[in-house]
C-alpha cells in the first residue's frame, strides 16, 4: 500500500527539547510548534468553565486534572498549575504528557483523524530501543495509524539541504552535537556531543542580569508601567488579581524573558573574544517587561563566547564547537573525510545566534588540516535552520521512493513492535 501522494499525505513530527513541530509532508515548513512543557492543574474541581480559550482539557485523573498544551493556556496564570517537560535529552521521557500533546496536535492543528495518515517522527542518533518500540506501540494501538517511520534527526537534516554524507552540527536546548551521516545513514561511533547549548547560554544570561542587579519580571505581572531613562530604576505597577503561582509555572515564565534577551541581544564575534574590538562594535538596546532598559555592549559577546572557547570557565573539561566537529570527523574512515569537511551542515535554534555559522567557520579553518577543502552549508533563513530536521522529514515522506520504506501496521501486527529496528536503522 502506497500512502504517499495528493489523497492521503503523511504527518511529520520533529521532537525537540524545547518544542515539537508539527505539519504535513510536502509543506515548507511546519505550521505548529508547540511547546515540549505541559501545564498539569489538579485543582480538586471537575468545572472546566476557567479553561482559556484555546486551552485543552485532557484525560482526567478522578475527573480533576486539566492538562495545557499550548503556548496561550500555558502562559496564563493558575494557582496550583505546575509545568512539565515531556522530553529530556531529546528523547520521549514522560509518555502521558508526550500523548496529551499528540491528541493536540491531531484535535486542535492538523483537525484530522489519525488512522487517515502515516506518521514520520524524528529523533535522537542516541535514542533507546526500549523508547522506539514503545513510540511505535502506542501510534498503533491507540492512534491506529496506517504507517510509521521513525528516522535520525541528523539524517532528516542532511537531507533537506541535499548532502546525504555530511557532518550535522546540531546546536540546540541542551546540548550541541557533531553527527557524520553517510549515504543517509548516521556513523553512530563518531557522534561527538558537547552539553553547552541553549539552556546553557540561558543560564549565564541568568547569571549575568543577577549579577548586575537587573531584575527580570514576567510579563503577566505587569499592570503598568512608566518610561524611565537608560539604567534607571524601573517604575512599574503589579497587577492586582494575581494567584499564588507555583515555582515550576514561574520559573517557565521567568526563562521565557531571559530567552527574549537572548535572542534579541547576543552575538558571536567573528574572532576570538577580545575586549578591546568587541568595546568597538555597535551596541543593543533593550527593554525588559517591568520598563527597565540598557544599552549591551561587550557582554553580549562575551556569554555567547563559551560556546567557542569555553576553557576559561570550564577548565579544559569542555570541547569547543570546532573542537567538537574535528573530532567527530576524525573518529570516521579517511576516505569519507574529504566529502564531511565538504558538507558542513549548521542547523538546530541556538545556531541562530548572530555570527554563529561565521564564527565557527572561521574556527574550523584552523582546526581542519590545509589539505582538505572546507565547505559549510548554513541556510540564511532562520526557518531552514530552526526546523531543518523537520523540512527533512517533509521532503523524503513526499517522494515516491520512500513510500515502499514505511513500517505499516500489518508489519507490526505480523511482526511486532521489535521490527521496527530492521526498518527504520
Amino acid at each position: 500500500m502506497l500512502y504517499g501522494g495528493d489523497e492521503i499525505g503523511a504527518i511529520v513530527l520533529d521532537l525537540g527539547s524545547q518544542s515539537i513541530r508539527v505539519g504535513a509532508a510536502q509543506d515548507d515548513a511546519p505550521k505548529w510548534e508547540i511547546p515540549s512543557m505541559v501545564g498539569i492543574l489538579n485543582d480538586g474541581t471537575s468545572d472546566t468553565s476557567m479553561l482559556e480559550p484555546g486551552a485543552k482539557s485532557g484525560n482526567r485523573i478522578n475527573g480533576n486534572t486539566k492538562y495545557f498544551t499550548d503556548v496561550t493556556s500555558l502562559r496564563v496564570p493558575r494557582k496550583d498549575k505546575e509545568v512539565m517537560n515531556c522530553m529530556k535529552d531529546g528523547m520521549i521521557d514522560d509518555w502521558d504528557l508526550f500523548e496529551k500533546i499528540i491528541d493536540y496536535s491531531y484535535s486542535k492543528c492538523l483537525h484530522t483523524e489519525s488512522q487517515l495518515h502515516p506518521v514520520l517522527f524524528s529523533e535522537s542518533p542516541l535514542n533507546t530501543k526500549s523508547k522506539r518500540e514503545k513510540l511505535v506501540e502506542l501510534m498503533f494501538e491507540k492512534y491506529h495509524v496506517p504507517a510509521v517511520y521513525l528516522c535520525r534527526n541528523a539524517v532528516l537534516a542532511a537531507f533537506s539541504c541535499g548532502r546525504p554524507t555530511s557532518i550535522i552540527v546540531d546546536s540546540g536546548a541542551m546540548h550541541t552535537s557533531a553527527i557524520p551521516v553517510h549515504d543517509g545513514y548516521v556513523i553512530h561511533s563518531a557522534v561527538v556531543k558537547c552539553p553547552l547549548g541553549g539552556n546553557f547560554i540561558s543560564m549565564q544570561c541568568k547569571k549575568f542580569l543577577a549579577e548586575n542587579n537587573i531584575e527580570v519580571t514576567p510579563h503577566y505581572m505587569v499592570a503598568q508601567k512608566t518610561p524611565v531613562k537608560e539604567k534607571e530604576k524601573p517604575i512599574w505597577t503589579k497587577k492586582r488579581t494575581l494567584p499564588e503561582v507555583t515555582d515550576s509555572w514561574y520559573n517557565y515564565m521567568c526563562q521565557s524573558v531571559i530567552q527574549d534577551f537572548q535572542h534579541s541581544v547576543l552575538q558571536v564575534s567573528e574572532t576570538p573574544y577580545d575586549e578591546k574590538i568587541v568595546s568597538t562594535l555597535p551596541t543593543s538596546h533593550y527593554e525588559f517587561p517591568n520598563g527597565y532598559n540598557q544599552e549591551f555592549g561587550n557582554e553580549r559577546f562575551k556569554i555567547p563566547e563559551m560556546l567557542f572557547d569555553p576553557s576559561p570557565n570550564m577548565g579544559g573539561s569542555m570541547l569547543s564547537m570546532s573542537h567538537i566537529v574535528v573530532t567527530s570527523a576524525g573518529m570516521c574512515d579517511v576516505d569519507i573525510r574529504p566529502t564531511l569537511y565538504n558538507n558542513i551542515v549548521v542547523t538546530g535554534g541556538n545556531s541562530l545566534i548572530q555570527g554563529f555559522p561565521e564564527r565557527l567557520n572561521r574556527d574550523l579553518t584552523t582546526r581542519v588540516p590545509p589539505s582538505m577543502k572546507l565547505k559549510m552549508i548554513s541556510p540564511n533563513g532562520s526557518v531552514e535552520r530552526r526546523f531543518g530536521a523537520w523540512i527533512g522529514g517533509s521532503i523524503i515522506a513526499s517522494t515516491g521512493t520512500f513510500q515502499q520504506m514505511w513500517f505499516s501496521c500489518q508489519e507490526y501486527n505480523d511482526g511486532g513492535k521489535g521490527q521496527i529496528h530492521n526498518k527504520c536503522n
